[in-house]
């Protein structure tokens, strides 16, 4: 692979950094002083990540955002399957979640999300999965790319994959053929498992026993708090528990780990799942993982005992607040999942520098 290019380095000159060449809290901004907020990782994959991002950046200027790795589908998949690299889609959704809400971070939202539309091969390619790639290209290395990209955009927090290989995702599912209801099989693919007519009964990933990118183990043992979730559950949530050395780092760590439920159950994936489900499967594939809070949307739980006994089998208590838009669509509202989120580290925060 090819190091620095004269272009890279222009490029570098004209991102907005801050200390330590790190993001600003915004474009022309100040700094966000390092010790005084707490040290946020949020782990997760798509949109579910996306709206966490989101409304975690309003509230702190040390974010970290792990993603999963295991999209098959659209131009990830394509760019995967033609070039042999991680899937970028997910990474480029974290990026643009991040981005600031002036007028330079709203414009490169845009620009990394656009999508081609054409007759051609370049047909439903969005612009920051090719411009991910390139650098993946032209740097051999996953971190110092994204880190690159985040810079160019002025993101408020850094971005890293999971794994540093592309994962498989696999599931057995009870019924995936609609004409053998009772029939369990292996269904493969992300993209296939998130649509499955099926009872999802489990997930897994190949390889077996992926490597963590080492950068995100050490930012989940370095945090203040780790956020799981919202997203897809066995398909951008579970995945983060089936990298050996991430689990261990998220058993390991002393910051407080919060999950974030989802607001209604995804059709196919987790249909007609309760709230208390999610967290029953999600125990099923990390036994010994350890909660300090769970979130969820006070109006999306209709048995509030029948979560919190749940949610007390993974030492975690629970809190129940308002997070989602007030149009009817079942997707977070980034201020109030943010005031959320803040009343969180405050009462069950230790005290910490950035009080």
């Amino acid at each position: 692979m090819t190091g620095r290019t004269p272009r890279l380095s222009r490029l570098r000159r004209m991102a907005p950094e801050g200390r330590g060449g790190r993001p600003t809290e915004a474009r022309g901004g100040r700094a966000r002083r390092r010790g005084t907020q707490p040290k946020v990782v949020a782990l997760g994959g798509g949109m579910g990540l996306s709206a966490s991002l989101a409304a975690l950046r309003r509230i702190t200027g040390d974010l970290t955002a792990v993603v999963t790795v295991a999209d098959d589908g659209g131009s990830s998949g394509r760019l995967r399957d033609e070039l042999g690299v991680l899937p970028p889609g997910d990474l480029r959704k974290a990026l643009a979640a991040l981005c600031g809400d002036d007028d330079w971070g709203q414009t490169w939202a845009r620009v990394i999300q656009h999508r081609f539309q054409s007759q051609g091969d370049l047909h439903e390619h969005a612009v920051g999965n090719l411009l991910i790639v390139a650098l993946w290209e032209q740097l051999g290395d996953h971190v110092q790319a994204l880190d690159l990209v985040g810079r160019l955009l002025g993101a408020h927090g850094r971005v890293l994959p999971m794994s540093a290989v592309p994962l498989e995702l696999q599931a057995l599912v009870k019924g995936h053929d609609p004409e053998r209801p009772d029939e369990v099989g292996t269904v493969r693919g992300q993209a296939t498992v998130a649509l499955t007519p099926g009872e999802v009964q489990s997930v897994h990933v190949v390889p077996h026993d992926p490597p963590a990118v080492p950068e995100a183990v050490a930012a989940v043992l370095d945090a203040d708090w780790v956020v799981l979730g919202p997203g897809s559950w066995f398909s951008s949530v579970i995945p983060h528990l089936l990298v050996p050395e991430l689990l261990d780092a998220l058993m390991e760590t002393k910051a407080r780990r919060v999950l974030s439920l989802n607001l209604a159950p995804q059709p196919g994936e987790t249909e007609g799942f309760s709230p208390q489900r999610h967290l029953e499967v999600l125990g099923r594939h990390a036994p010994k993982l350890a909660l300090d809070v769970v979130l969820a949307d006070e109006a999306a739980v209709p048995d509030r005992t029948l979560l919190i006994e749940a949610a007390q089998r993974f030492g975690a208590a629970v809190e129940l607040a308002p997070v989602a838009r007030t149009d009817g669509t079942p997707r977070h509202d980034p201020e109030l999942l943010a005031a959320a989120y803040d009343r969180i580290f405050r009462m069950h925060g230790r005290i910490g520098p950035w009080r």
